[in-house]
């Protein structure tokens, strides 16, 4: 057994949930809003662009939400999650959003999650405030300074900082230009395997 206590953090979206934005597309028909943190490593120049287009379009929070409210976890992502907390304390790391992550937390009944801030006006999203730069990482260093052992696991650019900080980390459902680039995290795509590698580092 371990001498430190464990906890697992996991990215959302991608992960255990449907990227909302690209729920937002294809509602829309906008197609500029399917680009995610799988394909720019920049979060700020992403939802500066996101921002535009909304802005462009017109599109209101309220839309957003009701895209969000018509979303699911993925299929098998409630079980495995529901597993996963049973032999551990599981924290969510993600750049999403209060708005947007609270419908879909209950539907995972209702973890931890630590997230941003969107900033709505008039039911316009005209800005966001980010809890700290790169807060994943941030929050696992935070959980060494507490002696915690950290497992990892993200699917996107946004997430490698936290991984290479994590005592482990992997990748789940990555693209391959994610996996090409960081070969040093072992990628899965199957919860089974994605819980199996997070057991055995449990020990």
């Amino acid at each position: 057994m371990s001498q430190r206590q464990t906890i697992v953090t996991l990215d959302l979206e991608g992960v255990l949930v449907p990227e909302v934005w690209i729920a937002v597309a294809e509602r829309t028909g906008i197609e500029a809003l399917t680009r995610t943190t799988r394909d720019e490593p920049d979060y700020d120049v992403l939802m500066r662009y996101r921002l535009d287009i909304l802005a462009e379009h017109g599109l209101t929070m309220p839309l957003v939400q009701d895209v969000i409210a018509g979303l699911e976890p993925l299929p098998g992502a409630k079980a495995f999650l529901d597993e996963l907390r049973e032999r551990t304390q599981v924290i969510i790391l993600s750049d999403t959003f209060e708005q947007f992550a609270a419908p879909l937390m209950r539907q995972l009944g209702m973890p931890t999650v630590f997230c941003h801030r969107l900033v709505v006006e008039d039911d316009r999203i005209t800005d966001y405030r980010l809890r700290q730069p790169d807060q994943k990482r941030k929050s696992v260093e935070a959980f060494h300074s507490l002696e915690y052992k950290v497992i990892a696991a993200g699917d996107s650019y946004n997430d490698t900082t936290m991984l290479g900080a994590a005592d482990a980390g992997f990748l789940f459902h990555a693209p391959e230009n994610v996996i090409a680039e960081f070969p040093q995290f072992p990628a899965v795509d199957e919860y089974a395997d994605l819980l199996e590698l997070i057991t055995a580092e449990l020990v």
